[in-house]
């Protein structure tokens, strides 16, 4: 296995480990708080997608950010 293989994988471990901890250790809820995380990317997509095939173009955080600081 490769150095950044091994990087990917502890970042993973990492971030496995943070999300059990912050569900107290309940691995059933953990599970359950991800799935809902995905469920909710996924009709974010969906969104931006039927936005952009109907010709809309989403406004990024960063141009956000060049506005917000313009008007300032």
């Amino acid at each position: 296995m490769s150095t950044a293989a091994l990087l990917d994988n502890s970042h993973y471990e990492q971030a496995c480990d943070q999300a059990i901890a912050m569900c107290d250790g309940n691995l059933r809820s953990t599970i359950k708080a991800l799935i809902m995380a995905n469920e909710y990317l996924e009709a974010e997509l969906e969104e931006l997608q039927a936005a952009i095939s109907a010709g809309c173009i989403p406004e990024t955080s960063h141009s956000r950010m060049r506005s917000k600081s313009n008007v300032a």
